[in-house]
């Protein structure tokens, strides 16, 4: 099994026209997703990457009837497409960085009301792997299926544990990037409990990072809803207070969002939590 997507996943791409939407087209596409079509307004009739383009997510539903979409547009548009997304039923990955909070809280509560599922924004997207990729993960470095489900706010730590994974032979079911940003549609909950109810899936890698309280309430959860064990890494150990370190999300204010009490609250569950990214491999190897 996998979570959220699979070989019989069929996903569009918002802007495809644009210099990264072609270009993770043909990458998702060599990885085996099925790309069913793309959508960029006034580029109707035209293909990239002998992908049909549509004007609208619409008509790309009538015609090719999608389950997923990938946004690759620029931030000021990507509320007006990621509605128009989750108006036509989709769930939808948000690759696009810059994101207006307020258009943010637009997206996931239009989701939430439809029951759709979001990934992001500010997030590099989710992989099965042998199966299905939506998004900007490189699936070269996803050398077998294995036992293992990936769950992070950062996309190049999510690169890193898979890569140190492979070198222990130990492979992944899926990974899913959830994003970096203050508000994102699904959190460490969401993937949590799905991964939880998969039954290919037997351990858990979580990356976490500084700022909010998202691991917080995760340990709260883990401890009443999670029996599969878990390993953990938090970024951003050495960060100084006040200061806003990569993903806009990571910042720490008081001691609510130090990577000294998430790692506290978790460890406190029976999370084992590493104190580099190595290390949390070889806990749960």
């Amino acid at each position: 099994m996998s979570i959220l997507i699979n070989a019989q996943t069929r996903a569009i791409v918002q802007g495809i026209t644009g210099g990264q939407g072609a270009f993770h087209t043909k990458l998702m596409q060599e990885y085996g997703t099925n790309i069913v079509a793309g959508v960029t307004p006034g580029k109707g009739g035209t293909t990239v990457e002998g992908v049909k383009v549509y004007d609208t997510v619409r008509e790309t539903v009538v015609a090719e009837q999608p389950d997923w979409s990938v946004i690759f547009v620029p931030a000021p548009f990507v509320k007006d497409a990621a509605l128009e997304a989750l108006d036509n039923d989709l769930n939808i990955v948000v690759i696009t960085e810059g994101v207006p909070v307020h258009d943010e809280l637009t997206i996931v509560a239009r989701a939430e009301e439809k029951g759709l599922v979001v990934i992001g924004p500010n997030c590099p997207g989710l992989l099965t792997v042998n199966e299905a990729k939506l998004g900007i993960i490189p699936g070269h470095i996803f050398t077998s299926k294995g036992n293992v489900g990936v769950v992070s706010r950062s996309g190049t730590l999510t690169y890193e544990i898979v890569a140190l994974l492979a070198d222990k032979g130990m492979g992944v079911t899926t990974a899913v990037g959830i994003g970096g940003d203050p508000i994102i549609g699904s959190t460490f909950l969401d993937i949590l409990t799905l991964f939880q109810a998969d039954p290919e899936t037997e351990k858990i890698v979580m990356l976490g990072e500084i700022g909010g309280n998202m691991e917080e309430e995760t340990a709260a959860f883990i401890k009443q809803n999670i029996t599969k064990p878990i390993g953990c890494y938090i970024a951003g150990q050495t960060a100084p207070k006040g200061k806003t370190m990569g993903h806009a999300g990571a910042i720490i204010s008081g001691k609510s969002g130090t990577a000294q009490s998430k790692m506290e609250a978790l460890s406190a569950v029976g999370v084992k939590v590493g104190k580099i990214p190595s290390e949390v491999v070889n806990l749960i190897a």
